[in-house]
């Protein structure tokens, strides 16, 4: 997933960004509501999470600025510890979650997974391609009952493709969902790390479903073991 996070508090921010890329998340941040509201309008986020307190705004205003410009991201909203007033905003500007500081990241991380399982959303509880599934939950991905084992990138960029089953995506889009909005290395990393997957999950399994399309980039099929 690609993620946004707006706090200005940048050691938590770096914490959160650092946990979130270590289970292979693209995660892009900002410091206050302006930047984060430009970031969240420029750009296509699976989940976005935003403090309370911002410079220049608040998250509930940010928020409630996301949704009457009809971005329905799923958005959580990091309030004040007991503070029922901040939950009650952040509800009532259109978040779908919230959660009071301090917090476990873990507890952040499953906050967010369950958003993105949300009815509505393009991500189902469990994602199937043919007879390739991917939990988002329990971070695992089965070639029929085979349990296929993969770096935390290849998850991501794995997780990314199965979303879009059956259409055609850049390189440019691949990296702005599964690397960040600042990846400035050479976009043939792309190329490498679909090389990798296809090891993983098609040629064990005699199967082509990650297949290039020439000139406009990757598309993931069903592909069904032949007779």
């Amino acid at each position: 997933m690609r993620i946004l996070v707006v706090d200005d508090d940048a050691r938590l921010a770096r914490a959160v960004r650092r946990g979130l890329e270590a289970e292979g998340h693209a995660v892009d941040t900002a410091e206050d509501a302006a930047h984060g509201e430009w970031l969240a309008t420029e750009n296509e986020y699976d989940a976005m999470v935003l403090d309370v307190m911002l410079p220049g705004g608040s998250g509930t205003d940010l928020c409630r600025r996301l949704r009457a410009a009809g971005i329905w991201v799923p958005i959580l909203i990091l309030t004040a510890k007991n503070a029922a007033d901040d939950e009650v905003r952040a509800l009532d500007s259109g978040a779908d979650d919230f959660l009071s500081k301090p917090f476990a990241f873990g507890v952040l991380l499953a906050r967010i997974r369950a958003l993105a399982r949300r009815p509505g959303d393009r991500r189902a509880a469990v994602l199937r391609v043919g007879d390739l599934s991917l939990d988002p939950a329990r971070h695992r991905v089965h070639r029929g009952d085979e349990e296929v084992h993969l770096t935390p990138r290849q998850f991501a960029l794995l997780e990314f493709m199965m979303s879009r089953s059956g259409e055609v995506v850049s390189k440019r889009v691949i990296i702005e969902h599964v690397w960040d909005f600042a990846f400035d290395g050479d976009p043939n990393i792309v190329e490498v790390y679909v090389a990798n997957l296809r090891k993983r999950i098609d040629q064990p399994f005699g199967r082509a479903s990650l297949q290039t399309v020439r000139g406009a980039g990757y598309r993931l099929d069903a592909d069904e073991p032949g007779p």
